[in-house]
């Protein structure tokens, strides 16, 4: 079985991580496979220059989530005996999970819920309840 789990840098998601270690503990040969998803929209008029400059602040900060945030999790994961593997990318974070997950093969996607509120939230959703709702595979959402 191979799960992906849904990194977001904080508590949430390390209780998400916490959650998959047991469910693949309790499996025979289970690959864990941790994300972590930038947020951002592609949606926005800019000059060459403005883009320029974009694509080079997105690869710093895809180079800043790996090395901190999902380098570690693979490595602590891998000290505790399970097969691992990360990922960092851009993009709407339920999205590109539920992409991610189909592209890799996961059976499962296992995120934490959504540490912050507001009445965007509540008008629109959050990650977790927009990937729960829309994606073809099995999701975890951890409180």
């Amino acid at each position: 079985m191979k799960i992906l789990v849904g990194l977001d840098g904080h508590e949430t998601g390390a209780r998400a991580l916490d959650h998959a270690k047991r469910l693949a503990a309790a499996m025979e040969d289970a690959v864990l496979l941790v994300a972590y998803v930038i947020e951002w929209s592609p949606y926005s008029f800019q000059t060459a220059e403005e883009n320029a400059e974009r694509h080079k602040r997105r690869l710093e900060e895809v180079a800043a989530a790996q090395e901190r945030i999902v380098d570690p999790a693979v490595a602590a994961l891998a000290k505790a005996g399970f097969t691992a593997s990360g990922l960092v990318h851009h993009g709407d974070v339920a999205d590109t999970l539920h992409r991610l997950a189909e592209e890799n093969g996961a059976d499962l996607i296992v995120i934490g819920r959504a540490s912050k509120g507001g009445f965007s939230q509540r008008l629109f959703g959050s990650s977790s309840v927009n990937l729960a709702m829309h994606a073809t595979i099995p999701v975890t959402v951890v409180g």
